[in-house]
């Protein structure tokens, strides 16, 4: 059965702001688990176990919380980035200043605003993740640069070619299969990962993020 991939990733998308939200006093029934991000292929998947080899090499078992979702990604492109359209893009200063597109998410119609706003990501050292709205997309001497908008505030981001692209497609638990790759928000547990959404790819397509 297809699961729902819109509470998947809105529940992705917290997991990303909630990371990069500034401390501030709680109590302690108020802390929220620490969350973290798996990235590896799958070693093998049963039930509400699933077995991962990192991208570092190491091998995590990951929980998978009752109503757990799943989701996998679908090729895009470029000019596929419409103004208006939601996207999330993981990026890095340039060199030459501003910020160069590592990856572009662009998120279905009915998940604009999840997660909004521009947060330190842990794809590459230095990265970051911006979720937000396309004001405008032109095309450079160099690749494509896209401004966006977030609570008031705009960044631009240079898209260079190669850079995967990508939307959110349907996926089975059959797609849970040796060597899919998978991207993981999980929470920090004492018995490992506690995952209550993932994404995986499927025909080839890898989940860039």
């Amino acid at each position: 059965m297809i699961k729902n991939i819109l509470p998947a990733l809105v529940l992705g998308l917290s997991a990303i702001a909630s990371t990069a939200l500034p401390a501030a006093p709680v109590h302690a029934e108020d802390q929220k688990p620490e969350q973290i991000h798996v990235r590896g292929s799958i070693v093998n998947y049963s039930g509400s176990a699933l077995k991962v080899k990192t991208r570092e090499g190491e091998t995590v078992d990951v929980t998978l919380a009752d109503g757990w979702k799943l989701a996998s990604v679908a090729n895009a492109a470029v000019t596929d980035i419409k103004p208006g359209d939601f996207v999330g893009i993981a990026s890095l200063p340039s060199a030459g200043g501003g910020d160069g597109a590592l990856e572009v998410l662009i998120f279905p119609p009915a998940m604009k605003g999840a997660g909004e706003g521009s947060y330190g990501w842990d794809l590459k050292p230095n990265s970051s993740m911006t979720n937000a709205t396309v004001a405008d997309a032109v095309k450079g001497v160099d690749g494509r640069t896209v401004t966006v908008s977030y609570h008031g505030k705009e960044k631009k981001i240079a898209i260079p070619d190669g850079t995967p692209v990508v939307t959110i497609a349907p996926a089975t638990n059959d797609d849970l299969i040796p060597g899919a790759v998978v991207f993981i928000p999980a929470e920090k547990a004492a018995s490992g990962p506690l995952a209550h959404q993932l994404l995986v790819g499927k025909n080839g397509v890898v989940p860039p993020m």
